[in-house]
């Protein structure tokens, strides 16, 4: 008789898509054996999760709903996007997000043993597995977030649900238009932070190192004279081609143009020398201004509030101005995006490749 662990329950639930007390169950009752405990998730309605635990779900929907003072967002995934416009499917994401409404749960795990708002003798586990049954593809509760706020909350849905976004600010009155251009922004530019000084240190020097790393991986972009220099010490140790050299000896004037005259290794082979001399390189006063310029740019790009704001006449005010435009006190509390199947590989599939192989 196996032990019925923590870890023998989650391979069960990953294996089956069945709820965790659903597996639970399953384990002790078949005394940890778990190819009788899959027989025993089948039998109850629940092979279809089998079958298709394996597969890539990344279409689906964001929801976004706001209530009083309490905001819930969730993304639902499905392996396609013809069955995230199927009116079952969106019920069942409907019947989540009441779901998590009612109950206290702080994550996905949690929220599988809770009671299902669309039928309450089901947990949402069991729910999940039975609309598996039914749509016949494979269906997940990926993430969600639920704010209690004093302040104002504002949710955005874009492109039918690929995009979901809450944005939360002080408690001011006749900021909601405001704060609704906020999360269009948030929609539109991604923003990972809401300013810079929300960023820890660590975060700070990892960005500016992988900015370096960048920098000398590209040497076309690296002050002249010290591409010069790495040119000529590439040609010196003999890194070139017979054509390499060839070129490089007519076009060493050139160095703006250079790389259009050398081929991908001799460009690979003078990026190896730059890396090789990372630390000289990044103690050079021109280079740490490159790097210095790019870093600034890199965090105008994910910080909100040094973005340029998006409906700016201008184009140049930043979001940070538009919100003392509208409101001096007026400041973003919290923000959160979420876009269908972010982050998740998607399966590349041929599909003469996968006839051929069927006919096989």
């Amino acid at each position: 008789m196996a032990e019925v662990t923590t870890a023998l329950i989650k391979e069960l639930r990953e294996l089956t898509g069945a709820g965790i007390l659903a597996c639970k169950n399953a384990l002790v009752e078949t005394e940890g054996d778990m190819d009788a405990a899959v027989e025993i998730l089948r039998k109850k309605g629940e092979a279809q999760a089998v079958k298709k635990a394996s597969r890539i779900a990344a279409e689906g929907l964001v929801r976004v709903v706001v209530r009083d003072n309490t905001a819930v967002m969730v993304e639902v995934n499905s392996e396609t996007d013809f069955v995230a416009k199927n009116e079952k499917f969106q019920k069942f994401v409907d019947d989540v997000v009441e779901s998590i409404f009612a109950s206290d749960a702080a994550d996905v795990d949690a929220l599988m043993n809770e009671k299902f708002a669309g039928d309450p003798s089901k947990t949402v586990g069991e729910a999940l597995v039975s609309i598996i049954a039914t749509i016949g593809e494979k269906i997940t509760i990926r993430r969600f977030v639920k704010i209690k706020t004093d302040g104002v909350i504002v949710p955005y849905i874009h492109g039918g649900g690929r995009i979901g976004v809450l944005a939360e600010a002080n408690a001011l009155e006749g900021i909601e238009e405001a704060m609704k251009n906020i999360a269009m922004q948030v929609a539109a530019m991604n923003p990972q932070y809401i300013a810079h000084t929300d960023m820890t240190d660590e975060e700070v020097a990892k960005l500016r190192e992988i900015t370096v790393d960048s920098a000398l991986n590209t040497p076309e972009s690296l002050p002249a004279p010290l591409l010069k220099n790495l040119l000529a010490q590439a040609s010196e140790g003999n890194l070139f081609s017979a054509e390499d050299a060839a070129q490089y000896e007519e076009q060493k004037n050139n160095l703006k143009y250079i790389f259009n005259f050398l081929s991908a290794e001799a460009k690979t082979a003078v990026a190896g020398l730059a890396m090789n001399a990372k630390e000289t390189i990044t103690a050079d006063k021109i280079f740490n201004g490159l790097v210095e310029g790019r870093v600034s740019k890199q965090l105008k790009e994910i910080c909100l509030l040094d973005q340029t704001y998006v409906k700016a006449e201008d184009g140049k005010q930043t979001v940070a101005q538009y919100l003392k435009a509208v409101n001096p006190d007026l400041s973003v509390k919290q923000i959160v995006r979420f876009e269908v199947g972010e982050g998740i590989e998607k399966r590349q599939e041929n599909f003469a490749e996968e006839v051929a192989k069927q006919m096989a």
